[in-house]
């Protein structure tokens, strides 16, 4: 017996069998472990089953190995995983230097056409006519200082007589966040703490640094309608949450114009509205466009159907703000009020949208030395729009115009005729308010009226020397 083979060439074996010699030739791939099998089964050479069945394993082990290659998959499986991390990671960075650069080019665009004098149709925040969102979503935990309020704090804040001129942004942020809190509106929504304040935070963000119509008016008109809730003792909670966040949102990227300057310049928002509440509408737009960032949605976990109810609702509050439709919705309530149904959806839904009107423009239900800055603050921006008007050759309001207006005559009109007669309606289901809030009102009254009284006085007297002088001089 003897064999003959290099390393290409096939294996061969020579057996003898019987006295005669026989050739045996096999592959050169064929293992050793098969050759030793065929010998074993010619020689019927005894095996342990336990040497046949490790054999089995070891040969479908090999097999199993050669046909999935199951460690080379592994570490190829592990690699793609490393790079594509790593690629999101790039990618993620790459999202956040693209927001900051679009800030950036917003900055420059808005400095560029301040400095052009070139007359802008509606210079807001947020331009409907840019493709994609402008509002910046923030991917960082809110950072703003958490202040604990003390007991005093939380008392005040649900009374008018709260002082708004005393706190900064972030405080105030801090006490719109105890709000939520507060009524219930964080666990009755399932609201993630960290959405509200990225919400709140992003509220804040868009209103602008008008004289008035600012992030401390935005404040002023929310305590206001949280002391209401209480006062009035309001215990529907998704009417509360509805209250709070139209009065939150409700003058959003307002760009310091009325709506009578946007219909008159045919600004881009009276064209986009067809002339029709065009700030308020603006305002409903950009408040749903923060809510639509899933990092500000408040609403995150509300049902769809829930969500749709509750979204017209607080498009409804807002667009009932505009100033034009007060007789409207005043004549509607009066006519509700002595009836009242508090089952009845349309008699509620005139309530919410009469209650948050009260709270946009309350400012005389608060004490004098609280109240009178706000007027100061309102004239400012009155002029500022009057001005603009005369320069651009439209029409102008005497209310609004600095040769013609005095602080007294701006505000007895308004408290007589639109305040008093609105607080008193919603007296009658609440009387409770005539002390804390009806009674003031009258107090503000008497007071510009006396003031008058005393410009006039001072008038006269002015008028009398300059005739006396006049004549002297004759």
């Amino acid at each position: 017996m003897g064999s003959s083979s290099s390393s290409y060439a096939p294996k061969t074996i020579y057996l003898d069998v019987d006295g005669k010699v026989q050739r045996v030739i096999f592959s050169p791939h064929c293992s050793p472990c098969d050759i030793k099998e065929l010998l074993c089964s010619s020689s019927n050479i005894a095996r342990s089953k336990e040497d046949m069945f490790q054999n089995v394993l070891s040969q479908v082990a090999e097999q199993f190995s050669r046909a999935f290659r199951i460690n080379e998959l592994k570490t190829e499986v592990t690699n793609r995983l490393a790079m594509l991390e790593k690629r999101v990671e790039l990618e993620g960075l790459k999202v956040v230097e693209i927001e900051k650069c679009k800030n950036d080019l917003k900055k420059l665009r808005d400095e560029m056409t301040s400095r052009g004098g070139v007359r802008v149709n509606c210079n807001c925040k947020y331009n409907f006519t840019d493709d994609g969102k402008k509002l910046s979503p923030r991917r960082d935990v809110p950072s703003y200082p958490k202040y604990t309020l003390s007991q005093e704090t939380i008392e005040a804040l649900k009374k008018p007589t709260f002082d708004v001129w005393h706190w900064e942004h972030n405080e105030m942020l801090s006490c719109l966040e105890y709000m939520y809190h507060d009524l219930g509106l964080v666990k009755e929504f399932n609201i993630n703490p960290i959405t509200l304040k990225r919400w709140l935070l992003g509220i804040q963000e868009n209103y602008r640094d008008n004289p008035f119509h600012n992030f401390r008016h935005c404040f002023c008109v929310s305590q206001m309608m949280y002391g209401m809730i209480h006062l009035c003792n309001l215990q529907v909670r998704s009417h509360m949450c509805i209250l709070m966040t139209a009065a939150v949102c409700h003058d959003l990227d307002h760009p310091g114009y009325n709506n009578t300057y946007q219909i008159n310049a045919r600004t881009e928002l009276a064209v986009r509205y067809n002339d029709i509440s065009p700030l308020e509408n603006h305002h409903c737009a950009v408040a749903f466009q923060i809510i639509s960032m899933p990092e500000c949605n408040i609403f995150a976990n509300v049902e769809p159907d829930s969500f749709k109810q509750i979204r017209q609702a607080i498009i409804t509050l807002i667009l009932a703000t505009d100033m034009a439709r007060h007789g409207e919705i005043l004549d509607s309530f009066k006519q509700k009020v002595d009836n009242f149904d508090f089952t009845n959806e349309e008699h509620v839904k005139c309530l919410k949208m009469v209650l948050i009107k009260c709270c946009d423009i309350s400012n005389e239900v608060r004490p004098t030395e609280v109240a009178e800055p706000w007027v100061d603050c309102l004239l400012e921006e009155y002029f500022i729009q009057s001005d603009r008007e005369k320069s651009e050759g439209l029409p102008v309001a005497p209310f609004m115009d600095r040769d013609k207006v005095t602080k007294p005559t701006a505000q007895i009109g308004f408290i007589k005729f639109v305040l008093i007669p609105m607080f008193e309606t919603v007296m009658k289901l609440f009387p409770q308010i005539e002390e804390i809030m009806v009674q003031p009102l009258r107090d503000s009254r008497d007071h510009y009226e006396e003031l008058k009284q005393i410009d006039d006085a001072m008038s006269e007297k002015k008028k009398t020397e300059s005739m006396s002088l006049g004549g002297k001089k004759k």
